[in-house]
């Protein structure tokens, strides 16, 4: 299945990278793919990761006994 690329500048930095990694189009397109997928997974498992030791740092606060309800909540917004 072919590709198109309609956009100039696109067109100018997938032969200015080809010309770079000494690779075809169709493999710089590729290698620029999986480059930018493996990125986009690494910063995704990094904030997930963050996410759990937030959330692992909270379940270990211990319980105050308080109920959060809705008495709670308006005395915070000072009702």
């Amino acid at each position: 299945m072919a590709f198109h690329i309609r956009d100039p500048e696109t067109d100018a930095l997938v032969r200015q990278l080809a010309e770079k990694t000494r690779l075809g189009i169709t493999e710089t397109v590729k290698l620029a793919a999986a480059e930018a997928l493996a990125v986009r997974e690494k910063a995704r498992e990094e904030k997930l990761a963050n996410m759990r030791a937030i959330s692992d740092r909270i379940a270990a606060l211990p319980s105050t006994g308080l109920k959060a309800d809705k008495a709670f909540f308006d005395e915070l917004s000072g009702d």
